[in-house]
């Protein structure tokens, strides 16, 4: 295995805490109220999301998660969809805002992360690439950094692939010119960040807000707090 030159964190859960579940509820319940106007009914509106979702999830890399998520979108709700976009992307930049209040805040996050930069190693954040850029800047924010504070960061626009494929961790690498031998993946769920480590990079689990619904055995890799992962990365770098 390469010397360790690039941690990649996930956001959702690692970075930012979230409850999955409350989050995607709230998220979804001010999306349904802001196209309401539009004539898209609620429960049609998320199921089509989800098949979008699913879309993306199941891409193989022959278009970018955005056209898998809109070519099953328009499918499902109505030909002429792309044309509300522009309402979409105001959603995210306004009326998404108010879905922090569904979010935590760890101040551990930041500290670790700038602890790790100071190192003298990359960092770029590895988030399922299912939101589009405005929506990923908001929650970059909402857990106390700026997107510059990350040499990469993964959407639905620049992404083609999703967790839990391990081809989406090797598009990560190739992004970035680095050997996945050379990675850290940082997260918090156990089905979607592990995969990681089929591809020869090293993986540690924050146990914060841990997801395992597998519940596959947590003591096959590292984890623990970010305290925890700082000192992980002072033991490997060293």
């Amino acid at each position: 295995m390469k010397p360790l030159t690039t941690v990649l964190f996930d956001l959702d859960g690692t970075l930012l805490p979230m409850d999955q579940d409350v989050f995607t509820k709230y998220y979804f319940g001010l999306l349904a109220r802001k196209l309401a106007p539009l004539g898209y009914e609620k429960d049609s509106l998320i199921a089509a999301i989800w098949k979008g979702t699913g879309a993306m999830v199941k891409n193989d890399g022959s278009k970018t998660n955005e056209a898998a998520f809109w070519e099953t979108f328009t499918a499902i709700t109505r030909p002429d969809a792309m044309d509300d976009m522009p309402v979409f992307e105001d959603f995210y930049r306004n009326d998404f805002q108010q879905a922090k209040a569904s979010c935590g805040f760890n101040p551990d996050a930041r500290k670790t992360v700038d602890k790790i930069k100071a190192m003298g190693l990359r960092v770029s954040l590895a988030t399922n690439p299912i939101f589009p850029a405005v929506a990923t800047e908001s929650r970059i924010r909402w857990a106390g950094f700026e997107p510059s504070d990350f040499e990469k960061y993964t959407t639905y626009e620049n992404s083609s692939f999703c967790k839990p494929n391990p081809r989406y961790f090797e598009e990560v690498c190739k992004s970035l010119n680095v050997d996945p031998s050379e990675c850290l993946m940082v997260g918090n769920d156990m089905d979607e960040d592990t995969p990681a480590a089929t591809l020869g990079m090293r993986v540690f689990i924050i146990t914060d807000s841990l997801i395992n619904k597998s519940g596959r055995n947590l003591d096959d890799f590292p984890h623990g707090s970010f305290a925890d992962l700082s000192d992980f990365v002072k033991k490997i770098f060293a």
